[in-house]
């Protein structure tokens, strides 16, 4: 099966085809393992280098990697971007026709394809497996591998069919990869599958480069657009909940001059196609999409996320992040986060008629609900829900971390929440308690007679945000929970208890807001010439239309962001920047380095870095 996996065959497929001088955490030992014939289970953030697991042995293997990928509509990049690096790939899905699909059969047939994707609908079909057993079949890579998890986020009933291939091919290597598992949904893919005695891997969820910011959703519209301004020329995508809202804001930007295409499931599958085609060339800057949009999306580039709406829970969230920052640079996820949003929301949940299912996504909903409104570090919560602890104070990258950030004692105003709570029998909800406190002279406050409780008007000198921002808070540190669908009531912890009797003291943080990085500042704070940048973003872009492909394909941002650091002069230089293999080399090199070349002689004097690639 293996043709040849010395050390120094997998070193220097590393660097002549991939263009990489070292591998990323864990990628070394899961190749190995697949070369050795070893299933494998792998939970690697998005931007970790998944495709390297499967790609770089399948070269080395003798026969076909069969990669299953979820949507149709990303396998022509992924071949594509296999191709540029030398790989003979190709793919097989229902937008073919039949001369088409024989062409692939026929490769197959004389062994010259190494990665061929397929949809897992593909799998299920018995023609299809009937030629596979006649190919000799190297691997099986199976991509967002958590779609056969029915606890996971995104389960696909044409996932659960995979669990033909231990059976079928007993003695090929099966490597399973998904971004986004709990413990639960970890187990409950390996079990599903059937993988043998799997080498796992569940790399840190930590994704350094993203800067996680929540704000308080206002006009959302117009705070979006103020964004984009402060981001001129980057590449991003705007989740919204609904179609109609989807269409609003592309409309909205367009008129405000943003190239911005929407994206959802009423609009035909050429217009999705189209659009999608457009920002993944970097024709359009923003994509307006619900989160149909955007799976396993190979663009390197995106350098921010918003969420214009509240997710429907944080396995969805962190994966639609994730989706930002692909190349490794600096990427801005940003939540507009409003409580309107919470009933939209639970409207769906109780329509929803299994009761377990519905309790699963109640409980999810807290979580987003939890992470969007407590004042604690963004990235630890992230990292806490998937089980993994963040042992840092201050992660330096999100809005908690990064702004100016001060203790203030609540503890008196938590003792008039409370009091009112415990009065009240505690048996309603934080409307009505925050009415008792603020002095509402409502029908139900006098039907009831809470208008002589003790601490009724107790905060009239505060409107009822600020007390909301109280009762959120004292919900986040555990002195409150709320108990009851779909009316939750307010109860008192034991915690809750001793704050309310002088027991324990209670503080919030309150920040200042911070403000998004410009793009116009990052060239020069992260150490590339940015002039040459564009020049470089211009070269990539005319070289990707005459191919037509996407620009990220050449080179990725990162790779043009260390070309701009580094000033290559010579086709050996060049081979040393990270991302450049030979195939990449021999077509794209000398026009670079000729770009480089003139831009150095129309800025004389000019200061770059000497001896950097004498090593």
């Amino acid at each position: 099966m293996i043709q040849n996996s010395s050390e120094s065959s997998i070193l220097k497929t590393l660097k002549t085809v991939f263009g990489f001088q070292a591998f990323r955490p864990n990628q070394e030992a899961i190749i190995r393992n697949i070369l050795e014939g070893r299933d494998v289970f792998a939970v690697m953030p998005t931007g970790g280098g998944k495709s390297l697991c499967y790609q770089l042995p399948a070269t080395l293997m003798h026969g076909t990697a069969i990669v299953i990928s979820p949507l149709i509509s990303l396998m022509k990049d992924q071949v594509d971007a296999a191709v540029e690096n030398g790989i003979d790939a190709a793919f097989m899905n229902s937008s073919m026709n039949a001369d088409e699909v024989s062409d692939v059969y026929r490769m197959l047939q004389y062994n010259k394809i190494k990665l061929l994707y397929i949809a897992p609908e593909r799998f299920a079909m018995p023609h299809f497996l009937e030629r596979l057993k006649t190919t000799a079949v190297s691997l099986f890579a199976i991509d967002e591998a958590h779609c056969v998890s029915e606890w996971g986020h995104d389960f696909r009933p044409d996932y659960l069919g995979l669990s033909l291939i231990p059976k079928m091919f007993p003695d090929v290597p099966i490597a399973a990869f998904t971004a986004t598992a709990t413990q639960r949904v970890q187990e409950d893919i390996i079990q599903r599958i059937g993988l043998r005695r799997p080498h796992i891997v569940r790399a840190s969820f930590n994704r350094p480069n993203l800067f996680y910011q929540v704000k308080a959703k206002s006009k959302v519209d117009s705070q979006i657009l103020e964004f984009l301004r402060d981001h001129p020329g980057e590449s991003g995508i705007i989740y919204r909940t609904t179609r109609d809202s989807v269409t609003e804001t592309a409309d909205f930007l367009k008129s405000k001059g943003i190239a911005a295409l929407p994206y959802h499931a009423g609009l035909s599958a050429e217009e999705r196609n189209r659009n999608q085609e457009a920002f993944n060339r970097d024709e359009a800057q923003v994509i307006v999409a619900t989160i149909a949009f955007g799976m396993g999306i190979d663009k390197s580039n995106v350098r921010f996320v918003i969420h214009a709406d509240l997710p429907k829970n944080i396995e969805g969230y962190y994966q639609e992040t994730g989706r930002a920052g692909r190349d490794g640079e600096p990427a801005h996820c940003l939540l507009f986060f409003g409580k309107g949003d919470i009933p939209k929301i639970r409207y769906f949940i109780n329509a929803i008629t299994d009761d377990r299912e519905r309790f699963i996504a109640s409980e999810k909903l807290k979580q987003t609900v939890g992470f969007a409104s407590h004042n604690v570090c963004r990235r630890k919560q992230l990292l806490g829900f998937f089980g993994e602890e963040y042992l840092h104070d201050n992660c330096g990258a999100c809005d908690i971390c990064s702004g100016t950030v001060e203790q203030i004692d609540i503890t008196t105003d938590a003792q008039i929440i409370m009091s009112a709570i415990s009065r009240t029998g505690q048996r309603f909800g934080i409307g009505h308690i925050i009415d008792i406190v603020t002095g509402a002279d409502t029908k139900r406050i006098r039907e009831l007679r809470h208008n002589e409780v003790k601490t009724y008007g107790a905060g009239k000198d505060r409107d009822k945000k600020y007390w909301r921002s109280i009762v959120d808070e004292l919900i986040a540190q555990e002195a409150l929970m709320q108990e009851g669908d779909p009316y939750p009531v307010l109860k008192i912890t034991q915690k809750g208890s001793d704050i309310l009797f002088g027991k324990e003291k209670i503080t919030a943080l309150r920040k200042e807001e911070v403000k998004p990085k410009a793009a116009r500042d990052r060239g020069e704070a992260e150490g590339y010439d940015e002039a040459l940048f564009e020049r470089l973003r211009n070269v990539r872009k005319r070289m990707a239309e005459a191919q037509q492909l996407p620009p990220y394909i050449i080179f990725s941002d990162k790779t043009l962001h260390e070309i701009c650091r580094r000033f290559p002069s010579t086709l050996s230089d060049m081979r040393k920047i990270s991302g450049v293999g030979d195939a990449k080399l021999e077509r794209y090199g000398g026009d670079f380095i000729r770009e480089i070349g003139r831009y150095l002689d129309e800025n004389h004097g000019m200061s770059i870095p000497k001896g950097d690639f004498d090593s």
